[in-house]
């Protein structure tokens, strides 16, 4: 597989994500252009524990994180949906509550020691090479996180591992050795990449509008909001010395000019003002929200009605996955700056996705057709042509030299060789997941003579693989899994 899960456990990715999302900077990417279900609040079922669209949003945005990085920056939305990102961000969510159900059932827990353990022992949070609580109050509030929701979150991660390690398998000789027998082989290979770029079609009006009709809910409006908007403005007010002294005191190690060189204070006085303005407005902005909580707003103060969808949306990213998260139980946002002002937001009601017309969708459908059409024409040129093409020829490579095919992407090398090597034909084609196609004729083969070519840890990846694979097979039949959210 392209997927950066090739090189970890395939079907039980356990990672503290929290830690990702919250402290890499992994940057929210909306998910959904699918819509609800009639259960509020969650987007699935597992057994007794439900999946939040929260949840799922930040899992779909870990994932396009972690395949942008494996593309050197260049994965973008098109390409989310050709490797079925969405299903994966959900899969993942549904492996993870499967193994949840199962700790339940063993009636395992994570103590608070394990946990202060644990969360003393991230690097993020320590100062100094100890762990320090105001560094981690003050990252936990940078990125909109409270204590309860960090750690129930790294609670929940340790759990889930608790219980595979109950579960893990010890290497047995038989299978290292067999492994490494595997693994000793190597190929010389001819090999051609065939693309859908190759393949030149055009679609006419019937057969677009035939391909819309059968694929419909494929084709969805972004879910969207409807919001009550309060704005304050920002303000111009006079400090004293005093304070303009007083700040300059407590930050002067921040305030710095383009070399970064400390500012003396007159150099600092109007940056100095600026954010004494700006905490000033802040501090109007937090009264405002509490007088609307209450519903004790002054009559001069403006509410404006806002609908938006999440493609659409007025506001960044990160304020619109906020906006995302609140419901009827929970619906104001606290203040949030939107260039030099503060909003604070009250959540309305949800639009869920709708069925695009015809005319709405037919530059995605026409896209979504000609691919699909040009992957099928692609598949019949492979299978036409393997068995005569010429290509390219390599050295002699095993299962894990990706670096030696010529003329592939990493990525590309990376799916092909393990998939050629599993293959039992000669002679034949690998369909990549990026939908381009791999002719290859094998030419040679030879058994090389390093026989440590199979270590612990490599058997133990495979082992884990076929276990996990079995263990949701085994736990899907034992709780049953319910999707509340169309084209999953």
């Amino acid at each position: 597989m392209i997927t950066w899960m090739q090189h970890h456990r395939k079907y039980l990715v356990v990672t503290i994500w929290v830690s990702t999302i919250a402290f890499v900077g992994a940057g929210f990417v909306g998910w959904g252009q699918y819509s609800y279900g009639d259960k509020a609040g969650a987007v699935a079922k597992v057994g007794d524990i439900s999946i939040t669209s929260g949840e799922l949003q930040e899992s779909y945005s870990a994932l396009f994180q972690q395949y942008n990085q494996l593309f050197q920056g260049k994965f973008d939305e098109k390409q989310a949906q050709q490797f079925g990102l969405q299903r994966q961000a959900m899969r993942q969510l549904v492996n993870q509550a499967l193994v949840l159900n199962l700790a339940e059932s063993y009636g395992l827990i994570v103590s608070d020691e394990e946990l202060l353990r644990t969360i003393s022992s991230q690097s993020m949070f320590s100062k100094g090479g100890a762990f320090d609580k105001s560094l981690y109050e003050q990252l936990l509030k940078e990125n909109r996180l409270t204590k309860k929701q960090y750690e129930n979150n790294v609670r929940r991660e340790l759990l889930i591992q608790k219980t595979l390690a109950l579960l893990t398998s010890k290497n047995k000789a038989l299978e290292t050795n067999t492994l490494t027998s595997a693994l000793g082989v190597a190929d010389k290979v001819s090999y051609k990449l065939l693309t859908p770029a190759m393949i030149s079609l055009s679609a006419d009006e019937a057969s677009l509008k035939g391909y819309w009709e059968q694929h419909k809910k494929e084709f969805m409006t972004a879910p969207g909001y409807t919001v009550s908007v309060v704005r304050q403005s920002p303000l111009t007010l006079t400090p004293s010395e005093k304070e303009i002294n007083d700040y300059y005191t407590a930050n002067r190690h921040l305030l710095k000019n383009t070399e970064g060189k400390l500012l003396e204070l007159s150099e600092a006085r109007s940056s100095i003002i600026s954010a004494l303005n700006d905490s000033a407005t802040e501090k109007e902005a937090l009264r405002l929200y509490i007088d609307f909580k209450k519903g004790t707003l002054k009559p001069e103060v403006a509410v404006q009605k806002q609908t938006f969808t999440t493609a659409d949306s007025p506001y960044s990213a990160e304020i619109t996955k906020e906006i995302g998260s609140l419901n009827l139980q929970k619906p104001f946002l606290k203040p949030r700056k939107v260039g030099n002002e503060y909003i604070i937001v009250k959540f309305e009601s949800l639009n869920p996705s709708t069925v695009k017309t015809y005319d709405e969708a037919k530059t995605e459908v026409g896209n979504a057709y000609l691919a699909e059409a040009k992957k099928s024409k692609l598949q019949e040129l492979a299978q036409n042509s393997y068995k005569t093409f010429q290509g390219t020829v390599s050295d002699f490579v095993t299962a894990s030299q990706s670096a030696k095919l010529a003329g592939l992407e990493a990525s590309e090398a990376s799916e092909f060789l393990p998939k050629l090597f599993s293959s039992k034909q000669k002679q034949g084609f690998i369909t990549l997941e990026s939908g381009n196609v791999i002719l290859y004729n094998v030419l040679e083969q030879k058994l090389l003579q390093d026989s440590a070519l199979a270590d612990e840890s490599a058997v133990a990846k495979l082992k884990g693989n076929l276990l996990d694979a079995g263990l949701i097979k085994t736990l899907e039949s034992k709780y049953p899994v319910e999707i509340y959210v169309e084209g999953m």
